[in-house]
């Protein structure tokens, strides 16, 4: 641990992304970063706004290939956690390998794809190792697939987060299909949310914020403050130009969280859900 390295906890950003411009790119690509996202940038952020620990997300643009991110682990095994993208076929072997790097998840980026059907024998025999290994499967994709989605998952007894709100429509309010489906879901104390990118809503910044704002105590209300994470999703790929760091930050202060639910949206929901070690008192 370097000796500006905070001894406890000061908060956890759940999600962001490490990558270089220099690495190859999966052919099945919906997106090419034209510059780097490093770990010394990202580090830098987290000192700048006074939080101390973060969760790197394999970016999709990189497919399966997480020795990016898994370099970063290596740097950082303190600071970090990783969340991984994976082939149904993943070996055990592989994954222990990443579980003792701090790899906590995988990651189902599902936008633009077609539906998994995870009564498939790869998905079971994966969905397995995950369970045994007690990491969590991250879905990203539109509010009004994922009632399906999180009932197909359910019965492997793994632990499911919902990506950036679960990618709803803000312009649809909460009415939407899908998302009181999902509230219903989250009663059952298997689902996590990560209250993040507000700015990929769909709507405008301020029809964005209002429907954070007037679904936030349903969020409460139905997963739990425990189970509600925050996350920069840092450095806001396709969104680069107009989204910073601070724009997060401040999208989140905007929110006007209680200081106990700041705590736990930083703090204990998060310290949990990515194993990091307790606070030092």
């Amino acid at each position: 641990m370097s000796e500006t390295f905070p001894s406890s906890i000061l908060g956890i950003d759940g999600h962001a992304h490490v990558f270089s411009r220099e690495l190859d790119l999966t052919s099945a690509r919906r997106y090419s970063p034209d510059y780097d996202a490093t770990l010394a940038m990202y580090q830098d952020n987290l000192r700048t706004h006074g939080l101390s620990h973060g969760v790197l997300v394999q970016p999709s643009f990189l497919g399966t290939d997480n020795r990016y991110l898994l370099d970063a682990l290596r740097q950082a095994p303190e600071q970090l956690r990783g969340v991984v993208v994976v082939d149904r076929d993943a070996d055990r072997a592989s994954l222990q390998e990443m579980d003792q790097l701090g790899v906590v998840g995988i990651r189902l980026n599902l936008m633009g794809k077609a539906l998994p059907d995870f009564s498939d024998p790869q998905w079971k025999t994966l969905f397995s190792h995950i369970a045994e290994l007690d990491w969590h499967v991250e879905l990203h994709r539109h509010v009004a697939d994922l009632p399906r989605l999180i009932r197909a998952l359910m019965p492997f007894g793994v632990k499911i987060v919902v990506d950036h709100f679960g990618r709803p429509d803000a312009r649809l309010g909460l009415d939407q299909p899908g998302f009181r489906d999902l509230l219903e879901l989250a009663l059952g104390g298997q689902l996590w949310m990560k209250v993040s990118a507000i700015y990929r809503l769909e709507g405008n910044d301020r029809q964005n914020l209002d429907f954070v704002r007037e679904a936030l105590p349903l969020l409460v209300q139905s997963f739990g403050p425990q189970r509600l994470v925050w996350g920069s999703d840092w450095p806001h790929t396709q969104h680069e130009s107009t989204v910073s760091y601070r724009t997060v930050t401040e999208q989140l202060q905007a929110l006007e969280c209680s200081p106990q639910m700041m705590r736990s949206l930083l703090i204990e929901a998060p310290q949990v859900l990515f194993d990091f070690a307790p606070v030092e008192v």
